[in-house]
């Protein structure tokens, strides 16, 4: 079942069951994967609908901070169960020596030996983890293996 199929199950299954709040977090998942198709003219397959779902996760991260920082409470609960339900939607994550591996494997494929060819071994590594890992700490961990 594609991950598009499985929202709009899970949305009926919200309506059905009279779940308002994980209702709306589904309706604007699928808002904002239909805006990209519409954007770009394109039906999108799984990963291009994983990359929304990690650009929205990213934001819901960045407003938890932000909220904290001021205070606001009740609107970071708010953003972390937006991130429970679209993490929902996500492959499981990579632990640390997952993620170190896939890392090393991308490098010697991509014949990497130093920090200026950090752009081949991301370009190898990025579609192997998408999804299942935080690019931010793949590409420091990439960085600090490249370096020495």
């Amino acid at each position: 079942m594609s991950l598009k199929a499985r929202l709009t199950d899970d949305m009926k299954a919200a309506m059905k069951g009279g779940d308002k709040e994980r209702l709306q977090v589904i309706r604007l998942i699928q808002a904002a994967v239909k805006q990209r198709e519409v954007d770009e003219r394109v039906e999108l397959d799984d990963a291009q609908v994983l990359a929304v779902l990690e650009k929205m996760l990213k934001q819901r991260k960045d407003s938890v901070s932000q909220y904290q920082a001021a205070g606001r409470e009740d609107l970071a609960a708010q953003e972390r169960y937006e991130i429970d339900v679209i993490q929902a939607y996500l492959p499981a994550q990579m632990d640390a020596a997952e993620l170190e591996a896939a890392v090393r494997a991308a490098i010697a494929e991509a014949g990497a030996a130093g920090p200026q060819d950090m752009g081949k071994a991301m370009a190898v590594l990025k579609p192997r983890i998408a999804g299942r890992a935080d690019m931010g700490q793949a590409s420091a961990l990439a960085k600090k293996l490249l370096a020495g």
